[in-house]
């Protein structure tokens, strides 16, 4: 594996491992806050969407890991916000 594919799907794992993270703490100390187990690992099925979808190209002009990132964190929004209101 080259360095910069390393640097890739870390970029996009630190992604989905951070708000997963983030959820799962604010689930437990945020009293408004509640999610589920299975929800909370949302960021992590977007993280094995990328890795699993990315098998030598070629990669569309949106299929860049940035974006991927930001779609873990994104889902990852959702979720808190799906808790936050009661349905997560």
């Amino acid at each position: 594996m080259e360095i910069a594919r390393a640097r890739e799907d870390l970029l996009v794992a630190a992604s989905a491992g951070v708000t997963t993270v983030v959820l799962a703490v604010a689930s437990s100390v945020v009293a408004t806050v509640t999610v589920g187990t299975i929800p909370a690992l949302a960021p992590i099925a977007v993280y094995l969407a990328y890795l699993f979808s990315r098998k030598g190209g070629p990669y569309g002009a949106w299929d860049v890991p940035r974006n991927w990132a930001l779609a873990a964190v994104g889902v990852g929004g959702i979720v808190l916000v799906l808790g936050a209101v009661g349905v997560a």
